[in-house]
């Protein structure tokens, strides 16, 4: 067996592991996003207020740092995470519609990629849910047990 067709195998037999690696590894940029967001809402709220977003002020800048936040969080260590990701899918939206449209696409910064892609993966873990390494599927095996007499 050569080494493309083992590579192939293991990949056919561990799918949900790249699943949650791939959940993790947004869960970590939209934490990110979130600490930023938290620590400097001034430019959240400048860009929403050049959007001209009609309800744009501090408590929604606030509502999508701290969703961010703890919505990263949950992505990262697979918590409620079909929960955590759908929550994030209306955000991503958001300024997909009212902030990145307006770039376009295939810009230097690639930034309208990039959130249709972030949209992607986070539909995906909505549908799949936590998988293999996450703390959604420990406490789920952990109540599957029978209890010791």
């Amino acid at each position: 067996m050569d080494r493309t067709e083992r590579a192939r195998e293991w990949v056919d037999t561990h799918r949900d592991v790249l699943l949650d690696l791939l959940r993790i590894y947004v869960g970590v940029g939209i934490l990110l996003k979130g600490i930023f967001w938290t620590t400097n809402p001034g430019p959240l709220v400048d860009t929403m207020r050049t959007a001209s977003l009609p309800f744009a002020s501090v408590a929604l800048a606030h509502y999508i740092a701290i969703a961010h936040f703890g919505g990263g969080l949950c992505l990262v260590f697979g918590v409620m995470t079909r929960v955590a990701a759908a929550m994030q899918i209306p955000i991503v939206l958001g300024a997909i519609v009212f902030v990145h449209m307006r770039e376009g696409l295939f810009t230097s910064a690639q930034t309208l990629e990039f959130v249709l892609l972030t949209l992607a993966v986070l539909v995906v873990i909505t549908i799949h849910g936590g998988g293999r390494l996450s703390v959604d599927s420990r406490a789920r095996f952990a109540h599957a047990r029978p209890l010791h007499a």
